[in-house]
This record gives structure tokens, C-alpha cells and sequence, in this order.
């Protein structure tokens, strides 16, 4: 029997993801390292070499099977709570927020791993339920507080970005687990509603930035200029861009966190809609492979999880794209996988991971089905 020419083991890899996370990553090491004034330092080279570190991180937890994460996440769970009450106490302060715990040459920001935790603790808490508990009121609020409990703390840090993006994706978790949809549609009304009450008690910058976002040019030199840069920078790319190495607004400083969270500001403003369409093509690839990997999924557990972990990444990338259009306040959240940040990257690459378990399960089950 010939030896195919391809190893099975390295055909066996979901491409797809792997190209498109690939591609994503190296446009943001190109970007980078064009804001860095055509320089490899301060980001563009940590921001490769990280890449390559969670690469391994996501391909290494891809061949642990899935249940295990299933076993592991209630006593995760209370860990990286723990972590999060930690950093209110003695936390490093980033961005306005209390966030980070130091560890010399690591920062590690446990709300980051929050994310998935959340998305496999609520995966097993319904695959777990009979079916005909889904309709009753004992599957709304276990829930509920799985996910208020670390957004009020995520709160206080403050973190509103992190602590919308815990909240949309726990939600997206719950509507796939078959809630009833109207407790969705009452509980947006209820947030609706409470949105007035609840305002006072923000911070004054985060009311600044939900307020600039009706009409950022009230005050364009302070709340407004982060929104008003952003936009100029993407409207002067035009089709084409002005050039590899030529954007104005991130090389003369006027675009802020171009190596965060308005890297796509940076980014279309050298490259332009062709550029910004290359990125919405790459996320729409990996965004595609999740979901089918969800719906291929062969029980409810992997099925929740995977569409869980698959709305994080959409959640990182749409709340990032609107908020650098003035179409969302500025609330802190990166761009997946083109963004500067470990702590993002690694949250990523984790769902990767175990999106990759999933889809790998799923088509050894195929397989032996066919008597491969």
C-alpha cells in the first residue's frame, strides 16, 4: 500500500482555522511593526513571538480530550474567581483598571481567562439538565449567577469591556442551550429600561465615552478624540490605503492605542477597504469554522461549548470594529489576533484549542464510523 504524501497527522489539522488565525496574526505583525515607525520593537516582535507560543499552547490542548475540560471547570471556575478578588487587592493598574497581577516578566489579567471557564461551566451545567428542565426557572438562575458573580467583580476593577464581552457570550451560551426566547427578549427590555438607573453609578469616564458616542465632535480634543481620530484615520485609507509605512494619523501620534485597540484605525488607514476587507475575511473564515464545528459537534456539551467559545471570538471583533467606527463607546476590547496584548492572544488561542478538540473528536467519530 503506497504511503500517501501527506502525513495523516498533518492533514488530519483544521487548516481553515490555522491559515486564518495565521494570516490574521502576521497582518498584525505587519501593522505593528509599521506603527513602531518601521521598527521590530516594542511590538511587532512580541507580538509574533507570542503567536508561536500560544500556537503550541492551542495545538497541545486540541489532542486533550474534550470531557476533561467538562471534569476541571468547576474547580477553574473557583480558581480563577479567586484571582479576580486577588487583583481588586493587590492587582497592577493598566488602562484605567485594576486588572493585571504581576509576576515579574508575566502579566497575567485573570479576567482573560474568565472567558472560556465561563462558556465550559455553563456548557456542562445544561448538557447535564434533562430537557424538560430548560423551560423551567431552575435553568435561568444557576446561570445567572455563574455570570454575575465575575462580571460584578470584573466591575469594580473597572473593566466595562470585559465585562460586556463575559456577559454577551455567557447569554449567547444560554439562548444555544434552548432557553425560552422570550426570557431573552423580557431581559433586554428589563436592561433596557434599568439603563437609566444604572448610568449614575458608572464611572465619569465611562459615561464620558457613552455620551461622546451620540456626538463625539462636543468635545473633540478630550472624550471625543479617540473616536474622531479613529474615523479620520479610516476615511483617509480610501480604497487603496496611503501606503505601507505612510499612515499620517498613527506616525504623527494622533491616532491613540494604535497598537491596541485602534490597530484596524492603523491598519485601513495603509491599507485601506482592501484591507479591511482581507481582516473581515479572515475573522468570517475562522467564525465559520467554529460554528461549523458547533453544529457538527456529536453531544450538547461540545455542541454549547464550541458555539460558546465561538461567539468570544466574535464578540472580541465586532465590539472592536463598531467602537473604532463611532459606533460603540471605547471600552477597552482588542482586535483578535491583530491587537497588541498577550493576555487577549492567549484568551484566543485557548478557544482555538478547544475548538480544535471538538472538531478533532468529531471527525475521529466520522472516521471510525467509516472504518478508517
Amino acid at each position: 500500500m503506497a504511503l500517501p504524501l501527506v502525513p495523516r497527522a498533518i492533514a488530519a489539522q483544521p487548516w481553515p482555522a490555522l491559515l486564518s488565525a495565521a494570516f490574521l496574526a502576521a497582518f498584525g505583525f505587519v501593522t505593528l511593526y509599521s506603527a513602531a515607525g518601521g521598527s521590530l520593537l516594542p511590538w511587532a516582535f512580541p507580538h509574533a513571538a507570542r503567536f508561536g507560543v500560544f500556537l503550541g499552547l492551542a495545538l497541545a490542548i486540541s489532542y486533550v480530550r474534550p470531557s476533561w475540560f467538562r471534569e476541571i471547570v468547576p474547580y477553574a471556575y473557583v480558581g480563577v474567581m479567586v484571582l479576580l478578588v486577588v487583583v481588586l487587592a493587590v492587582g497592577v493598574v493598566g488602562g484605567g483598571a485594576r486588572s493585571w497581577l504581576d509576576f515579574g516578566p508575566i502579566r497575567l489579567q485573570p479576567s482573560e481567562l474568565m472567558k472560556p471557564i465561563l462558556v465550559i461551566a455553563l456548557a456542562a451545567f445544561y448538557s447535564a439538565m434533562p430537557p424538560r428542565h430548560i423551560q423551567t426557572f431552575g435553568a435561568i438562575w444557576p446561570a445567572g449567577l455563574m455570570i454575575g458573580i465575575p462580571v460584578v467583580v470584573i466591575l469594580l476593577q473597572p473593566d466595562l469591556g470585559t465585562s460586556l464581552l463575559l456577559t454577551f457570550s455567557g447569554i449567547t451560551t444560554m439562548f444555544l442551550a434552548g432557553l425560552p426566547l422570550k426570557w431573552f427578549i423580557g431581559g433586554g427590555v428589563a436592561v433596557g429600561g434599568a439603563v437609566p438607573a444604572i448610568f449614575p453609578f458608572l464611572m465619569p469616564h465611562q459615561q464620558e465615552r457613552i455620551l461622546i458616542l451620540l456626538d463625539p465632535s462636543q468635545d473633540p480634543l478630550g472624550a471625543g478624540y479617540h473616536i474622531t481620530q479613529s474615523t479620520i484615520a479610516i476615511g483617509s485609507g480610501g480604497i487603496t490605503g496611503q501606503g505601507y509605512l505612510n499612515g499620517t494619523q498613527s506616525h504623527l501620534n494622533f491616532l491613540p492605542e494604535q497598537h491596541t485597540d485602534f490597530i484596524f484605525s492603523a491598519m485601513a488607514e495603509e491599507w485601506g477597504l482592501l484591507g479591511g476587507i482581507a481582516v473581515l475575511v479572515g475573522l468570517g473564515v475562522l467564525l465559520r469554522w467554529g460554528t461549523r464545528v458547533a453544529m457538527d459537534a456529536k453531544d450538547r456539551y461540545e455542541m454549547l461549548a464550541a458555539g460558546g467559545l465561538t461567539s468570544i471570538i466574535f464578540f472580541y471583533a465586532a465590539i472592536n470594529l463598531m467602537m473604532v467606527m463611532g459606533l460603540a463607546p471605547v471600552v477597552g476590547i482588542p482586535l483578535p489576533l491583530l491587537s497588541y496584548g498577550g493576555s487577549a492572544m492567549m484568551t484566543v488561542m485557548i478557544c482555538l484549542g478547544l475548538l480544535m478538540g471538538i472538531d478533532r473528536r468529531t471527525r475521529r467519530d466520522r472516521e471510525r464510523r467509516r472504518g478508517l
